[in-house]
């Protein structure tokens, strides 16, 4: 699988950061997004900047150990989640990590996104487990992604927010944007309207057949 140039990668970097903070999916200087430009070249953003504000010499290059190759600035000490979820699947190419308010509310709450009631949910998503609880920054954080980097396309972090990753940087964006409306749609059928109609099984395999046709090449399975 080809690599996004570099000069590619760090205006996708720039534009997706716009996108996150517009939308309220990461407040200050919250959030984090990187892209792999090489087979151990990573581009992404570096620690205490606003995902709104990001100037291109403000982005950072590393190896997938972290190792600083390019860039004045530090890189986020949440980059070796990014880095380990490379580590785990070569196949992967943008990793973004924010934290959507309802997303989040379900990572707090440890609900996770997985009530067959959306379509398109269930091609792109499938399901979005709760992966556990890892103080910020430390070395558990890498380790509590790994298990989910070959078998979904995103999950919740507990008590933190989301991460989701991708063969390419906007998809790894839309997926956040995906599991942000999702969550919204199971806490307004499920706790405000007191109502959710669930797709049945024969419905449920039916729209996961049809990923291959949407170029959707991993994705876990509704609660059935």
């Amino acid at each position: 699988m080809d690599y996004m140039t570099e000069k590619k990668a760090k205006k996708a970097i720039i534009d997706i950061g716009q996108r996150m903070y517009v939308r309220n999916f990461v407040a200050a200087n919250d959030g984090n997004i990187s892209i792999r430009t090489g087979d151990n070249e990573v581009w992404a953003t570096p620690t205490g900047v606003s995902k709104g504000y990001m100037k291109k010499k403000m982005l950072v290059k590393v190896d997938l150990d972290g190792r600083v190759l390019e860039g004045s600035y530090k890189p986020s000490s949440e980059l070796k989640m990014h880095l380990r979820a490379y580590q785990e699947n070569s196949s992967l190419r943008s990793v973004c990590h924010a934290h959507p308010p309802v997303c989040t509310c379900f990572a707090i709450a440890g609900i996770p996104l997985d009530t067959p009631v959306l379509a398109e949910a269930i091609i792109t998503l499938g399901d979005v487990p709760i992966a556990p609880y890892a103080e910020l920054g430390s070395k558990e954080v890498p380790e509590v992604i790994a298990p989910y980097c070959h078998t979904h396309n995103g999950v919740l972090l507990a008590n933190h927010g989301a991460v989701t990753w991708a063969q390419d940087a906007y998809a790894a964006y839309y997926r956040l944007e995906s599991m942000e409306y999702y969550a919204k749609i199971l806490l307004i059928t499920d706790k405000i309207l007191g109502k959710q109609n669930l797709l049945t099984n024969d419905q449920i395999d039916a729209l996961l057949a049809m990923r291959d046709k949407f170029g959707v090449k991993q994705g876990g399975v509704p609660r059935k």
